[in-house]
């Protein structure tokens, strides 16, 4: 099976930032996204990108975040800027087998997950 593992979670004050990292077991030319759970919330998508580099933001990271992939590495990258308490949380890599859809940014479309990294924003 897939494997996913992120890395670069750390704590950071309001208006830092952060870069995440995702490296896959193997190559993947389907969807590859972000997506963040926070205490009591529900997991969203933050970030998606094709196969093809075509990028897809939540409304809320919109300016601040950029997604982008490595296929010789086998690796996606989260950059994230003037981050917001309201953006602390447990951060996921996903991957799909298919080319990403208008359900992009739902959880269900995804078949491999990471086990998270925590990002923390503190006022």
């Amino acid at each position: 099976q897939v494997h996913l593992v992120e890395s670069g979670g750390a704590s950071v004050q309001t208006g830092g930032s952060l870069k995440l990292s995702c490296i896959a077991s193997t190559g993947l030319s389907g969807c590859m996204g972000w997506f963040r759970h926070a205490p009591g919330m529900q997991r969203d998508g933050v970030a998606v990108v094709s196969d093809g580099g075509s990028t897809w933001y939540a409304d809320s990271v919109k300016g601040r975040f950029t997604i982008s992939r490595d296929a010789a590495e086998n690796t996606v990258r989260l950059e994230m800027n003037s981050l917001e308490p309201e953006d602390s949380a447990v951060y996921y890599c996903a991957a799909a087998e298919k080319f990403c859809t208008l359900a992009k940014l739902a959880a269900s479309e995804y078949e491999y997950w990471g086990q998270g990294t925590q990002v923390t924003v503190s006022s």
